[in-house]
């Protein structure tokens, strides 16, 4: 965990977003749970999404990257989105299997980038696979609140490509976190 830190940039603008996105969390499930005000809840999603896109922008453009980021904002992520799957698991069934696979996931990533943080020191970014996953599934759940009364056939169609896309990313993840270790093993190696 130290080295998250080892750069030293903690309380950066883009760190700081990220964890703004951690504390919205709670109050997206309480807004869909406790006051079932779906406005408000697409609100608190809109303004997650649109720190996540900042935080991002800020970060490469000033310099803000860390590894304390690089760790912090896909955590976000993946916490709003389980909030948010597991919120709409009520009214949509099958989005408990998404949320399963969502954790399963989750699991194995963290699994995986605590191995890579040991093997190779560094925490690697976010690749394309897993931003259009998390598009994918935002896009879907944004429908899903919007449009609440679309026909199953549509529902069902944005659940299942959803699951589609974590297990792509997921599968991609792995096969990316192998080639880190080979690439760390050949190095050292080589020193």
């Amino acid at each position: 965990m130290l080295k998250l830190f080892k750069d030293g940039k903690i309380w950066t603008i883009p760190n700081c977003l990220s964890f703004f996105r951690l504390l919205l969390v709670p109050v997206i499930a309480w807004a869909y749970l406790g006051r079932q005000d779906i406005t408000l809840t697409i609100i608190l999603l809109a303004v997650s999404a649109l720190t996540d896109i900042l935080d991002g922008q800020i970060a490469r453009r000033f310099h803000m990257v860390s590894d304390l980021g690089k760790a912090l904002d896909p955590v976000a992520d993946k916490l709003t989105q389980v909030c948010i799957v597991l919120c709409l698991a009520f009214t949509y069934p099958l989005l408990w299997f998404l949320l399963g696979l969502c954790v399963f996931r989750e699991i194995c990533m963290a699994i995986l980038g605590y191995i890579t943080i040991r093997k190779t020191g560094k925490v690697p970014g976010a690749q394309w696979y897993g931003k259009v996953a998390t598009f994918v599934l935002y896009a879907s759940a944004l429908a899903l609140l919007v449009f609440p009364h679309m026909p199953a056939w549509v529902c069902t169609g944005l659940i299942v490509l959803s699951m589609v896309c974590v297990v792509m990313a997921l599968v991609l993840y792995t096969r990316f976190y192998l080639g880190v270790w080979k690439k760390s093993s050949s190095q050292n190696a080589a020193v």
